[in-house]
């Protein structure tokens, strides 16, 4: 009887595995005691990503790309397996970086440097000494200090995508008024302040920028390119202009709070070296291996809250197309150690 049902189960496994196309065979992957099987429609996945996002390559690079996407699509779809089991707090997802190697993503799109060999006069930022209670969720979006998601494309521009949006909502704060400004006026023009257009850069050095060049020009009169030109700044165009710029007290996620609370998005520094970062879906992101030093990617906090599963979190807008992530946003895990350093490099500009 016993041998009866060891041969019935051989044959109908068989029958399983030879019902299944050669391309969909699944992939056993083991993380201690749990195995994952996928057995997603791998021409079919990468015929997808090639029409959704317009891609075309030549014969020798199709191999490479598809090589890249197929190993990247294994990795999120076993992450995903992990976040439905409840080891993972967010999910990834393909999104239009998928046919590129980490490394390769990592060097084109995360541009945040920390120049030391400029040195500005800053102010820092006070918290008040009084007693108080601060709202335990803001969203800036809601009250309109805030642009839509901007895209930086093949560019290492994000520290300019942050700084605009943090001089966006001062300007939206004194004025009343949102007005798109300029990342390309500042990928441009502030190379003498230290930054390096699609090279990288630092918000408080744009911030300087602006305050010794008399404002910067709006979006609609100096638009987006994604490559460093001649600059073409016009006084005549200025959107909005500042005085100077706050740093926020170094790893503390306190003063950032009571910041983001009381004046509003602020310009932060992240980690965003990993993986998981780049296929960002949704969820409150915790990734172990991130540093609260090691800095690359320039972003804008723009709320905080608390999910239903009482996961705090930070709302951080980035600047890679509202395609990325929950409609280009965020949710960054907050009262974690400072994680991935969001509370490490934090300003926004004086208007």
């Amino acid at each position: 009887m016993i041998l009866f049902k060891y041969v019935i189960f051989v044959v109908t496994e068989i029958l399983l595995i030879s019902a299944t196309p050669q391309n969909d065979r699944y992939l056993s992957i083991r993380d201690d005691e749990l195995k994952f099987e996928a057995f997603s429609d791998k021409q079919v996945e990468w015929t997808n990503f090639k029409e959704v996002n317009s891609k075309t390559y030549d014969e020798t690079e199709e191999i490479h790309r598809k090589s890249t996407f197929l190993d990247n699509l294994k990795k999120i779809e076993f992450h995903n397996y992990l976040y439905g089991k409840g080891h993972k707090s967010f999910k990834l997802k393909v999104n239009q970086f998928a046919d590129l190697e980490h490394s390769e993503f990592v060097s084109l799109m995360n541009g945040y440097r920390f120049n030391r060999s400029f040195s500005y006069e800053r102010s820092t930022f006070m918290e008040p000494m009084i007693s108080y209670t601060l709202p335990s969720s803001i969203d800036w979006r809601n009250d309109g200090y805030v642009t839509e998601v901007k895209n930086q494309g093949s560019c290492g521009s994000c520290w300019a995508f942050s700084t605009t949006g943090a001089l966006e909502g001062q300007h939206m704060r004194q004025s009343g008024k949102l007005v798109s400004l300029s990342e390309q006026n500042l990928v441009d023009c502030s190379s003498k302040w230290g930054n390096d257009g699609c090279g990288g850069g630092l918000m408080d050095n744009a911030f300087q920028y602006i305050k010794e060049n008399g404002g910067l020009d709006t979006e609609e009169t100096y638009p987006y390119r994604g490559f460093q030109g001649k600059c073409h700044f016009n006084k005549s165009n200025i959107g909005a202009e500042d005085v100077g710029f706050v740093d926020i007290r170094q790893g503390s996620e306190e003063s950032l709070k009571q910041a983001v609370a009381l004046v509003g998005p602020i310009a932060v520094g992240i980690d965003a070296s990993h993986f998981s970062f780049q296929f960002y879906s949704t969820g409150v992101y915790v990734e172990k291996g991130c540093s609260s030093d090691e800095l690359d990617h320039g972003v804008l906090a723009v709320g905080y809250g608390t999910d239903e599963k009482s996961q705090d979190y930070w709302i951080v807008k980035n600047s890679w197309a509202s395609s990325w992530g929950e409609d280009g946003y965020i949710r960054m895990a907050r009262n974690k150690e400072n994680m991935c350093g969001i509370a490490t490099s934090a300003s926004f500009p004086l208007v």
